[in-house]
């Protein structure tokens, strides 16, 4: 099997629906280079995908409805841009796809609570799905909780939907004194972690035979840079898939050997492979509709890792 017969076999077993694949697109692709494209340089990248001139209009206009994008014309053309509400999100999204997941329990939790019904309907409908994406879950009524939180990012996250400082956020450990259920049961309640590997198994089983196949060199003489670029954007959108609906589970809260690990291992390794040719498609279509557009930010380079 060579690259063209994976392509084609994923493309036809199970194909990026044209409104997620340009956010993969944007998120991988555009925001290393400044986070605006122009259409003509958009419908090249997407053109490989089968995702013709209309239904990319139709996403790009529905994405800019919901405040994701925000559109701008310079006479016939027009250009695209991730605003800048948005790109916060993006890049904490991002950020979190590329990073190894080895996250650590230290025995406590965060503990997000709505105790005096400082939220109105809309904000607490607003927060909890804000948390669910987040990884967090319901522990009792009023009250969200994750044993591994990020504590910056919940500050932000806060801040942004205008309700920092009308919840109370606090950790909490067991007391050894105490004779209790141990607080990793809360796991098994909160999470359905076997659906989250069922995920990652679904993912290696796509791409493991990609990876072998550019093991062993018979991609070689099919993998141009077009190529390469559907390759990485492929591998993201289906890793990004799997792993945003991962709640970041500290290692010692999940089942082992987990399967998490070996997916990253996986996109880490087939990313490091294709990244160069398509970063070359990247630039020469940005740069038809755009001379100066610039090359990937220096920080693109830190991804899985280190991409030296």
């Amino acid at each position: 099997m060579n690259c063209n017969d994976w392509i084609a076999g994923f493309l036809a077993s199970d194909p990026p629906r044209s409104k997620s694949l340009v956010v993969t697109i944007f998120g991988d692709a555009i925001v290393p280079h400044g986070g605006m494209v122009w259409l003509g340089s958009l419908i090249e990248l997407l053109a490989p995908f089968g995702v013709n001139d209309r239904l990319l209009r139709t996403s790009v206009f529905r994405l800019a409805q919901e405040g994701w994008l925000g559109a701008q014309r310079d006479g016939r053309r027009a250009s695209y841009a991730i605003t800048p509400d948005a790109m916060a999100r993006f890049v904490h999204a991002y950020r979190r796809i590329y990073a190894p997941p080895n996250v650590h329990w230290d025995g406590s939790w965060t503990l997000v609570l709505n105790g005096d019904g400082a939220l109105n309907a809309a904000e607490r409908a607003a927060v909890r799905k804000e948390l669910l994406w987040e990884g967090y879950s319901v522990i009792a009524p009023g009250i969200m909780g994750h044993p591994a939180a990020d504590g910056p990012a919940l500050d932000e996250l806060l801040k942004r939907l205008g309700v920092a400082g009308k919840l109370f956020v606090v950790q909490g450990k067991a007391m050894r004194q105490v004779s209790a259920r141990p607080l990793s049961d809360l796991v098994a309640n909160g999470w359905d972690v076997a659906a989250v590997a069922e995920g990652y198994n679904k993912f290696i089983a796509q791409f493991q035979p990609l990876l072998a196949a550019l093991h062993a060199t018979a991609c070689d003489e099919t993998l141009t840079p077009e190529k390469a670029f559907v390759v990485r954007t492929l591998l993201i959108h289906a890793y990004r898939r799997v792993q945003l609906h991962d709640p970041q589970l500290p290692v010692e809260l999940l089942p082992t050997p987990w399967p998490g690990t070996l997916a990253y291992e996986l996109a880490r390794d087939i990313y490091l492979h294709v990244y160069a040719a398509a970063e070359r498609h990247i630039d020469a279509a940005l740069r038809r509709e755009d001379a100066a557009a610039p090359s990937a930010e220096a920080a693109f380079f830190d991804r899985f890792g280190g991409l030296a």
